[in-house]
């Protein structure tokens, strides 16, 4: 058996980027309005909810101040009617919160896989051989960063939606 030696394989030349994919989202027009959109509902429902706690802390005290003056059927009516209104509010509460949250990642999620798709494409166009995500980088040089380039195209694509009609059905945060 002879060995020969390997012609070593073309060498093409290696071009890395990376992208900051969390300040992509944060300043793209898209996830700028959608984190304005989302603060609003916040708020609203933050309105809601302190008015529907307001209630039952107003009902609570009733009970602290009149209860043992109440007749035994009125104070039990008041009770009753506290202890439905607590529920109601932490079920209103938890559920908000939970609601919320996967609303957002699912807004998040899908920018997030259009960046990545606008990402592949400046990765093919300009011949990169990887693009990275920052996050994972414990170094890199500040001139292959390609996330400002990422946000303007994105926007130029996307024309300052929330978020491409493309991925609708899908879910996400």
């Amino acid at each position: 058996l002879i060995l020969a030696p390997v012609a070593p394989a073309a060498s093409a030349e290696i071009k890395l980027a990376y992208v900051d994919i969390q300040r992509a989202l944060n300043e793209c027009l898209a996830g700028r309005k959608a984190k304005d959109e989302f603060r609003a509902k916040v708020q609203r429902l933050e309105h809601r909810l302190r008015k529907q706690q307001e209630e039952v802390k107003g009902l609570k005290d009733e009970l602290d101040t009149k209860g043992l003056l109440m007749k035994p059927d009125e104070r039990r009516n008041l009770e009753e009617e506290y202890n439905r209104k607590l529920r109601d509010f932490e079920r209103a509460y938890n559920d908000s919160k939970q609601d919320l949250q996967h609303e957002d990642s699912e807004i998040t999620g899908r920018i997030v896989r259009d960046l990545a798709v606008v990402v592949g494409q400046i990765g093919q166009r300009d011949g990169y051989t990887m693009v990275m995500e920052k996050s994972g980088l414990l170094w890199a040089a500040p001139g292959v960063d390609i996330t400002d380039q990422v946000i303007r195209i994105y926007d130029e694509k996307s024309g300052g939606k929330k978020v491409s009609q493309s991925h609708a059905g899908t879910t996400h945060s």
